[in-house]
């Protein structure tokens, strides 16, 4: 099943383009339009051309501002930055403290163990369809990837798994993409994050850390993603609802994503 390609970028990690997964009926995302990624705090615009090839004009940050003053991102040239926040009102969570988790495996333990970590993730996941802050940074999102000014356009938290990996979910299915299609493309991070944090991991579990822990703090898990398509489900009734009546997402700017993003058909 088709997913994201990636990007070989040399200073940025997961770096993938939408393009070219399939949406049913022959027709795909159009390519090098939409780019996802983690964060960008190490691009170094001067000696990446794989980045630089792309023309990104805009970059959606779904990061908290805690993790953006941390690690703040370094555009590519001519590019403007756009935030949207997804977990900001929901402070404390998971997703947005992975490397000090790792860094700490006290604390790890004292958050995520005793078989706690998963099931704080899938909740988070609910909580990204569920809060109204999420649903703001969502809509934001989406507004602005329907600009067809704005594209080529890349958006991006921490490692580009979760709150990248729901937005991307949220995207697809709005173009026609099966939820089995979007389940391949949400999992298929999970290699490269992998590699990306091994050394984070290596240290955590040098020092004591749970391998069980450390591997749910760095991969993506279909019932992570399956905790937040049952949120949809329950609270709307389906995606059409949800897109409607939860995110409040104008029927002109669903008219530009699926004119500007879709090919063939």
């Amino acid at each position: 099943m088709e997913t994201a390609r990636t990007v070989p970028a040399a200073t940025v990690v997961n770096l993938r383009d939408l393009g070219g997964i399939a949406l049913g009926r022959d027709r795909r995302v159009r390519q090098g339009t939409l780019f996802r990624s983690g964060q960008l705090s190490e691009l170094d615009p001067a000696r990446d051309r794989a980045v630089a090839a792309l023309g990104i004009r805009t970059v959606v940050d779904l990061r908290t501002a805690d993790e953006r003053q941390w690690a703040p991102d370094r555009l590519p040239d001519r590019a403007r930055l756009f935030v949207a926040d997804v977990l900001g009102d929901q402070p404390g969570v998971a997703p947005a403290h992975l490397r000090s988790l790792l860094a700490d495996p006290a604390e790890a333990e004292r958050v995520l163990g005793g078989g706690r970590a998963e099931e704080l993730f899938a909740e988070t996941y609910r909580k990204m369809v569920l809060s109204p802050g999420a649903a703001a940074a969502c809509r934001a999102f989406l507004e602005t990837a329907a600009d067809p000014a704005a594209r080529p356009l890349l958006f991006h938290c921490t490692a580009g798994k979760d709150r990248t990996g729901w937005a991307a979910a949220v995207l697809l299915m709005i173009l026609g993409a099966s939820r089995a299609t979007v389940l391949a493309d949400f999992l298929a991070v999970n290699p490269v994050v992998r590699r990306a944090f091994a050394p984070y991991v290596q240290k955590f579990l040098d020092g004591g850390g749970d391998p069980v822990v450390a591997a749910a703090v760095v991969e993506v898990r279909p019932r992570c993603l399956q905790a937040a398509l049952d949120a949809v489900d329950e609270r709307w009734g389906g995606l059409d609802a949800y897109v409607r009546d939860g995110l409040r997402l104008p029927d002109a700017a669903l008219r530009r994503l699926r004119e500007g993003l879709v090919v063939g058909g």
